[in-house]
Order: structure tokens, then C-alpha cells, then sequence
């Protein structure tokens, strides 16, 4: 039997290296893709519970400099976020019903004492005044009758009833799972801080320690930025309808600061201040109606487009411009995530393209 030489045993020995590395490779590519299945339903929980701990680190981190255990802050944070988020339901829910009860009221009679035929700026309406004309008869014809009303659309009302009931337990359950991962975070995150800034040093130097940090930066300023702005916004409102005499004025600015911050009910913001507006206006109150109007667009609309950016500005360096691309451009990539996904994202890139040119002047 022919002896192996030197050079077939080092090729041997490469084939044989070879094969484990792909052997390696292919477990630990099943083992991700093991993790990804296993978090898979909890990814949005996950995340969102990233960003609340990222956004509400400040306050986590003053309570444990006043000495306070990091477990025991995480309870205080989780309980004070529960009061936050539930307090107010629980106060908004009783007058809800009383609400919804007057605004069918007003209905009722704004249809009772419609017109028999509509006038002549909605027959004359473009592409719809035929249609808009019809259905304002036929709204005539049932003289308050809402139940007549929506009668043949009961099907799909009661199927987008379904729907949104579904969406709204889904929504619930996604924020109560999400502040449960954020109080994970709060009890452990000095540890998972240090690992991810040794796992990037590892792969890409203090770089990577950089871009781990302008992430982070960019995660806080977005979070700063939407709640705030929300707050703010909810105050605003509050203070207008009080002042202007509207009704239920806590109610609709709590519903303000939830549209402003779930951004895709964002135009919902207008249209509380202008149905306020409206409903003033109906009331015989031109003068608190033109308020209405201008205070909304001026102090509560306006506000988002001044306090977000600047709040958002405060908890990164990029660039303005490049935040607010991040954001928008995230929100429509991604959904609601997406706010703080994107300006994450730009962030890293931004920092990377900064340390390869300031590594090119160098050496050069």
C-alpha cells in the first residue's frame, strides 16, 4: 500500500478543515434560525421593550445613582409606567359612554332638522355631487333615525367592529409584554450595555463601540422626541377645549396625546380640534370656534413641528435633516417601529462613514 505524501496529507488535513468549519456554519446557522422561530412572536414586544428602556434609561439610571438596587428600579419604572398608561383609562372609561351617548344625541338632531334637498354646493360637487346628493336625501327622508341609517351597512360595521377589537387586544397585549421585556432591560441592562459594546469592540474597534452608541443616541432622541411632543400636544388640546368651553376636554386631550403618538393616527389631531371647532361653530360660538381653529393649528399642530425635532435633535448628533429622513423614511418602511429603526440605522451608517474619513485623513 502506497505511503500518503506530505502534500496530499495537507490536503487532506485542509479538506477535513473545511468540512468542520461548514459543519460549524450550518449548526449555528440552524441554531439562529432556531432563535429567530423562538422570538419570532415576541419580536415587536422585544423591540418596542428595547426602545422604552433605551428612552427611559435617564430616570432609570437617577434612581439607581440614589442608591436604589437596579431590581428594585425596575419594579418602580414597570409600576410608575402601569399608573401612567392605565390611570387614565381607567378615569376616561366612565364618562366614555356618556360621551359617545351626546354625540349620537347631536347627530340625531343635526339629522332631524336637515333640509329636504341638499344645497346647491353638494349637488354641485365634483365627480360625487350626484351621490352626496342622494345620500343627503335619503339621511332627510329618515328624519334621526341613525339605526335606519346605518342599517344596510350593518354587516361591514360589525365586521370592522371585529376587527378593530381584535387589533385594539392585540395592541393592549403587545405593550403590556413590551413593558415586562423594557423592565428586563432595566433590571440587566448595565450587563447587556457592557456585552454589546465587547461584541462590537470585538468586530469593529472603538468604531463599533461608536456606532453602538450613536444607535442608542438616536433610539433616545426619537423616543424623547414622540412622547414628548405627544405630551405637549395632549396639554395644549387639554387647555384649548377647556378654555373654549368644550366638553369633555381631559378626554380628548388624552386622545390627542395617543394619536400623536401612535403617528399613524396623527391626522386624527386635526380633525379632534377642527370637530371641536365645529361643534362650537353649530353651538353659536363663532368667536370660540375661530380660536379653536387658530389655536389648534397654531399651538397644537404647530407645536409638532418645532418641539419634535428639537427634542429629537437633543438626544443625537446627526444632523437634523438626516433625523427627520430617518424618521419619516422608517415610519414608512417599517410601521410604527420603524420611528425608531430608521434614525437607529442612519445613526451606525452616519458614524461609520465618519470614523473611514477621519481614518482617510490619517492616512493621508
Amino acid at each position: 500500500m502506497q505511503a500518503e505524501t506530505p502534500e496530499q496529507g495537507n490536503r487532506h488535513a485542509a479538506t477535513v478543515l473545511i468540512a468542520e468549519r461548514a459543519a460549524v456554519l450550518i449548526l449555528l446557522a440552524l441554531l439562529l434560525f432556531g432563535i429567530v422561530r423562538v422570538l419570532e412572536p415576541f419580536a415587536m414586544a422585544i423591540c418596542f421593550g428595547a426602545f422604552i428602556a433605551i428612552g427611559t434609561w435617564p430616570a432609570r439610571a437617577a434612581l439607581v445613582d440614589r442608591g436604589m438596587r437596579p431590581g428594585i428600579a425596575a419594579v418602580v419604572m414597570l409600576v410608575l409606567l402601569l399608573v401612567l398608561v392605565l390611570l387614565p383609562v381607567a378615569m376616561m372609561a366612565p364618562s366614555l359612554a356618556t360621551q359617545v351617548g351626546q354625540v349620537v344625541g347631536q347627530a340625531r338632531a343635526a339629522f332631524e332638522n336637515l333640509p329636504p334637498v341638499a344645497p346647491g354646493w353638494v349637488s354641485g360637487l365634483p365627480l360625487v355631487g350626484d351621490q352626496a346628493a342622494a345620500f343627503w336625501a335619503r339621511i332627510a327622508n329618515l328624519q334621526g333615525d341613525v339605526k335606519g341609517l346605518i342599517a344596510p351597512y350593518s354587516g361591514q360595521i360589525a365586521s370592522l367592529l371585529v376587527s378593530v377589537g381584535q387589533a385594539a387586544a392585540e395592541s393592549v397585549l403587545q405593550i403590556l409584554l413590551a413593558l415586562v421585556v423594557a423592565a428586563m432591560f432595566w433590571a440587566s441592562g448595565d450587563a447587556m450595555a457592557d456585552q454589546l459594546r465587547d461584541v462590537a469592540g470585538r468586530l469593529g474597534g472603538a468604531t463599533g463601540v461608536a456606532a453602538v452608541e450613536a444607535a442608542g443616541g438616536a433610539v433616545r432622541g426619537v423616543a424623547w422626541g414622540v412622547v414628548g411632543t405627544g405630551i405637549l400636544q395632549a396639554v395644549l388640546m387639554g387647555a384649548g377645549l377647556a378654555v373654549a368651553g368644550v366638553p369633555g376636554a381631559a378626554v380628548l386631550g388624552f386622545l390627542t396625546m395617543i394619536f400623536s403618538i401612535s403617528q399613524v393616527l396623527g391626522p386624527l389631531v386635526v380633525v379632534t380640534w377642527g370637530g371641536a371647532a365645529a361643534w362650537l361653530y353649530s353651538e353659536g360660538s363663532t368667536g370660540w370656534a375661530i380660536f379653536m381653529l387658530a389655536w389648534g393649528l397654531v399651538a397644537v399642530s404647530g407645536s409638532d413641528n418645532i418641539v419634535r425635532p428639537l427634542l429629537i435633535q437633543r438626544g443625537s448628533a446627526m444632523p437634523l435633516g438626516l433625523i427627520i429622513l430617518g424618521v419619516f423614511g422608517g415610519l414608512i418602511a417599517f410601521g410604527f417601529l420603524g420611528l425608531f429603526i430608521g434614525p437607529a440605522l442612519l445613526a451606525v451608517a452616519h458614524g461609520l462613514l465618519h470614523a473611514w474619513r477621519q481614518a482617510g485623513q490619517v492616512a493621508g
